[in-house]
């Protein structure tokens, strides 16, 4: 089982056609698009549902998305044509997220926050940065590798008295903490997407670094250590992108 889980992760192996990266990714582009299209409307219900489009902050959300694909990269991704933007009814959690194939979501407790157009297009290109780099595929192909290493570690070391079991919650447990790190890491990666593509949709890169400012001061009270979460800390991704702005000459 283990065997054929390794097999199967590192034989699915495409080129991303923006960045350029070999990924293992189990799915097509246009599966990517079908699963964000069919997931969306749930997505959308846990959040109150979506503003009606017509209303001047969600079209607001959407124009900035829009300028963002169309002068940046994103615009000759193989998502160029399913980039929507939407905006979400709900008023208390401060929030933005993509969903695979280019269905990106904020929250009016974030959009209330944010003060300029370009800190939109801040949260908005780290969002389709997610997108073109294709980490929602990513992780899903790393998180079925880890189900069927899971369950294959249960079966090897079952002996009816639970001890196969146990080493199933381990190897589960093991998993989500490299699921942990490799999101780190995608999250850093879609920071530095994010302000490149602001840069070339005309808008103004530092915005990221307040939107990160404004992150930080919505997460007051006790947090997790950061090895235990699935972003960075705000101090550590505003460092990381002040470095890549000045290594930029920005």
């Amino acid at each position: 089982m283990a065997g054929i889980a390794l097999f199967l992760y590192y034989s699915r192996t495409q080129v991303n056609p923006v960045t350029g990266e070999k990924q293992h990714i189990s799915m097509s582009v246009d599966q990517e698009k079908t699963l964000g299209l069919q997931s969306a409307p749930e997505m959308a219900a846990k959040m109150g549902g979506e503003v009606d489009p017509s209303d001047p902050d969600a079209a607001r959300v959407k124009a900035v998305g829009r300028r963002i694909v169309e002068r940046s990269n994103a615009g000759r991704s193989p998502y160029a044509d399913a980039f929507q933007y939407h905006l979400l009814r709900d008023p208390e959690t401060v929030n933005a997220f993509a969903l695979p194939g280019g269905q990106v979501f904020i929250t009016e407790g974030l959009l209330k926050r944010l003060k300029t157009e370009d800190q939109i297009a801040g949260v908005l290109g780290h969002e389709t940065g997610h997108v073109v780099h294709r980490h929602s595929a990513e992780q899903m192909a790393k998180g079925q590798l880890g189900a069927l290493l899971g369950a294959a570690a249960g079966v090897a070391t079952d002996d009816g008295s639970g001890r196969g079991r146990n080493a199933q919650i381990v190897a589960a447990t093991v998993n989500q903490m490299m699921q942990l790190r490799y999101s780190r890491q995608d999250e850093s990666e879609a920071d530095r997407y994010g302000v490149d593509a602001m840069a070339e949709a005309g808008y103004d890169p530092h915005a990221m670094l307040e939107v990160l400012e404004i992150l930080k001061q919505a997460s007051n009270g006790p947090r997790p250590p950061e090895i235990l979460s699935s972003h960075p800390l705000p101090e550590t991704r505003i460092a990381e992108l002040e470095a890549y702005l000045k290594g930029k000459g920005k």
